[in-house]
């Protein structure tokens, strides 16, 4: 479709053009005294790349069976013509036929390898029956999958080419700078090899799309299309993969996120190797280490990841680590927030002996941790624990909480499994910290400080020492129903 202007904004008559005629009198005059949009190397970049950028194009066979015909309200002028339509394309890939429609897709990607490896989003070609490769030159290649990631997005493809490709570097993610200069190239609406300039608007962005969330953030404009293109520093090195935009309209509106080179070489280099990723699997639960967790722990200033659950199968319970540790430091590298934390570990290589550093109660330690392998984690099970002796229910408040002795009857009540231990709570008070924080009946109070707690009357004389002791807020271990902890700080005063 072309494009549509709108008539009323394009009018300008007699007066419009005389305006323009003197904006064009005194343009020179002003450009001689502004600064240019970018630098002069961004040509010289892109004339040298371009040739390694390449058009993904995807076919997807997509059963059609099960698409209902429009329903139209009785009457309606265009009844009859839907009637003769729809019928006539029964059996024919239409609403109410068997035969499936195929569907086309356009993306981008790039060549790092002159033999005939291309990388590109994996979103690109996900689902797809065939995928080619078409160059720079309109050559057509087709392409086969190496391997992929869902993770991060990614794939790896190779294509057969009859000669030697134009291939492209990577360069270090990590030394960009906010405000440098980047170039993104890739194939907008499919309007083939399109160049784009701007510049790195924040790095280490966390956009919730995966586990690994460290995106490039770019005003270059990026738009569908250009996912899987690559985004160039003025040295025309790969310095990130274009994946994603945020577009109410969904044209560029100057935020567009790309992954960073570190993280795909990473990728790429374990898809030619394996054909599949192999991340380092350390197997804990973590939280956040909020500012009143922090000052209860005497971490300060709050940094690290908080140790919420230790899969019991997993490599961190021999190594000695704990829930309520707060990891700091992992293989060497400090960890300021708890997301640093994930994606040091899946980078760190598999059965490697691994210096951890803990901080608990107050005090640092160093654990050594021989990494597992993350798929390890779906075939780990906590082990289910026999119940202590039934108790009658003893109900205590404490801190807006109506508590309680767990017993048999209130176990099935509430569906808490065997292996959860501690003391359960009943009812939360409205308007409480507790109940901002979220706290619900029928979660189990399991720690107090780090400490086990089994009775509700043993919780409710921990709280009123700590009163006492002038302490300003507690860490408290909840579990769910399920047996899912998490670390909550509620003030005492």
């Amino acid at each position: 479709m072309g494009a549509i202007l709108d008539p009323m904004t394009c009018r300008t008559g007699r007066f419009g053009l005389a305006i323009f005629a003197a904006a064009a009198i005194a343009w020179p005059l002003l450009a001689a005294q502004a600064a240019p949009r970018g630098p002069d190397a961004i040509s010289d970049v892109a004339e040298a790349v371009i040739d390694a950028v390449v058009n993904i194009s995807t076919k997807q066979t997509v059963d059609m069976s099960n698409n209902a015909m429009p329903q139209l309200p009785p009457g309606s002028p265009f009844e009859e013509f839907f009637d003769e339509f729809f019928k006539n394309r029964k059996g024919q890939g239409g609403p109410g036929g068997q035969t499936p429609r195929r569907v086309n897709s356009l993306g981008s990607g790039f060549i790092i390898d002159a033999s005939g490896l291309v990388v590109t989003n994996n979103h690109v070609i996900a689902d797809a029956d065939e995928i080619n490769v078409i160059l720079n030159d309109g050559t057509t290649l087709k392409a086969d999958i190496v391997g992929r990631d869902t993770k991060t997005d990614l794939a790896l493809l190779r294509v057969k080419p009859d000669k030697p490709l134009k291939a492209v570097k990577f360069g270090d993610s990590d030394k960009l700078r906010l405000g440098e200069w980047v170039i993104a190239i890739g194939n907008p609406f499919s309007l083939g090899g399109t160049v784009t300039a701007g510049i790195v608007s924040a790095r280490n962005r966390d956009i919730n799309s995966g586990p690994y969330d460290n995106y490039i953030q770019t005003d270059a404009a990026i738009n569908r299309g250009n996912s899987g293109g690559p985004l160039f520093n003025l040295n025309g090195e790969v310095i990130g993969v274009n994946t994603a935009i945020i577009s109410p309209s969904g044209g560029s509106i100057g935020i567009g996120f790309a992954v960073p080179s570190k993280t795909v070489v990473a990728v790429i280099d374990q898809l030619r190797r394996f054909k599949e990723v192999r991340r380092g699997w350390l197997g804990v639960r973590i939280q956040q280490v909020t500012d009143e967790i922090a000052d209860s722990l005497s971490i300060k200033p709050p940094h690290g990841a908080l140790i919420a659950g230790i899969d019991d199968k997993g490599p961190a319970k021999p190594a000695g680590i704990e829930p309520g540790d707060v990891i700091v430091k992992f293989d060497g590298q400090d960890i300021k927030e708890m997301r640093d934390l994930p994606k040091i570990v899946a980078e760190t290589p598999v059965g490697k002996d691994v210096e951890v550093t803990i901080i608990r109660k107050g005090k640092e330690e160093t654990k050594t941790v021989k990494l597992g392998r993350l798929e390890d984690e779906k075939q780990a099970a906590l082990t289910p624990k026999k119940d202590s002796p039934d108790e009658k229910p003893v109900v205590k408040q404490a801190l807006g909480l109506d508590l309680a002795n767990l017993t048999a009857d209130l176990r099935k009540k509430h569906n808490i499994k065997d292996k959860v231990k501690g003391v359960l709570i009943t009812a939360v008070e409205p308007n409480s910290a507790a109940a901002e924080k979220r706290l619900m009946p029928g979660m189990v109070i399991a720690e107090v400080q780090q400490q086990p707690v089994s009775t509700a009357a043993e919780l409710q004389q921990r709280i009123e020492k700590l009163k006492k002791d002038g302490k300003k807020a507690v860490v408290l271990l909840v579990v769910s129903p399920d047996g899912d902890p998490s670390f909550v700080a509620l003030g005492l005063q």
